[in-house]
């Protein structure tokens, strides 16, 4: 059973949070291979920070045969929306995540598949008869729709590709809300009886809020802080030092600011068994953070990074991680 791991550490001043101040953090996880019974994950390292995350496997085929595997990397939806509140940085290219890999040492170069979807029905094809780009959020996306014929505009704001913003004689910009799934794939080969080591590092989408926003009126309850209470096993340690920084906050201070980061640990468990060794390492990024998420047997191993470690481990849930950010002149 997960344990609760929270670390405390006292400096700055929390508030609730305004919901327009909102990022919402996009959950990401590892590589998932295809179906088989004879290649096992005998390790995989995993490190998370706010500002990477390196994922570093070994696997072992323990057949007397070569097994020829797909290898995918999911990238997160991205939905068109009218008020974005999306992490993402780097909304023209198409790696917005910054993905890359190699296996034993040397790179890949991955294929991309990319599929526009709207009311759960597939309309690649259309855009690229329109000549769209299929990134939301893109500069080449506005100015590509801004000339899209008449016909095919009341069409599309028909169906609900795009949204018309503004109203009257006022010049009609289209506001993307379609979805962009998008997926990095290759081949790859286990050698029998041999081990092979695969690596892959990206810039994680983290969320966050400018301010404390779990507390109810300065107090432990309310749906969400029921919620984070779940999701990132918050204890009253924790809870008692969010509050002690919302009543400082009450005397004119500077507000933490809440992180969050999701790994989606559940999917890709396609190998034979368990996780035979894991290890997973968090880094807070500051030394005056506080942090709170779901593990067991985690160490402190620094000055702001965590350990936990497992053997035959096999997830069941994904990751959660909350930050509070400590201000500037606290840290």
């Amino acid at each position: 059973m997960l344990k609760l791991f929270t670390l405390l550490v006292a400096a700055g001043i929390a508030s609730p949070a305004l919901a327009n101040d909102t990022l919402a953090e996009i959950k990401t996880g590892g590589l998932i291979f295809a179906q088989s019974d004879d290649v096992r994950m005998a390790e995989e390292d995993l490190f998370i920070s706010a500002s990477e995350v390196r994922v570093d496997y070994v696997f072992e085929n323990s057949s007397d045969k070569d097994v020829e595997s797909l290898v995918a990397f999911p990238m997160p939806d991205i939905s068109g929306q009218v008020d974005n509140n999306s992490a993402i940085s780097d909304y023209d290219s198409d790696n917005f995540l910054h993905f890359s890999t190699q296996q034993d040492g040397r790179p890949i170069t991955a294929k991309l598949q990319q599929r526009v979807v709207s009311l759960g029905i597939d309309v690649t094809d259309e855009f690229a008869k329109q000549g769209i780009p299929v990134l939301p959020y893109s500069q080449k996306t506005t100015e590509a729709l801004a000339k899209l014929p008449e016909t095919v505009r009341k069409d599309w704001i028909a169906r609900g590709l795009v949204y018309p913003m503004g109203a009257g004689d006022a010049e009609i910009d289209l506001v993307p809300l379609w979805t962009l799934r998008s997926t990095y794939w290759w081949r790859t080969t286990f050698p029998a009886k041999k081990k092979v080591s695969v690596a892959h590092r990206y810039k994680p989408a983290v969320g966050g809020t400018v301010a404390i926003s779990f507390l109810e009126g300065g107090e432990p309850k309310g749906e969400r802080f029921e919620e984070y209470s779940r999701k990132y096993c918050l204890d009253g340690d924790f809870v008692r030092v969010a509050q002690q920084r919302a009543r400082e906050a009450e005397t004119g201070g500077a507000n933490y600011t809440e992180s969050w980061i999701s790994y989606v640990l559940s999917t890709g468990a396609n190998w034979a068994g368990p996780i035979k060794r894991f290890q997973l390492t968090i880094d807070k990024g500051k030394p005056g953070s506080l942090i709170s998420f779901c593990g067991s047997n985690v160490q402190k191993i620094g000055p702001t990074t965590f350990r936990m470690t497992a053997v035959d481990f096999d997830p069941s849930k994904d990751l959660d991680i909350l930050i509070l950010n400590p201000p500037e002149t606290a840290q």
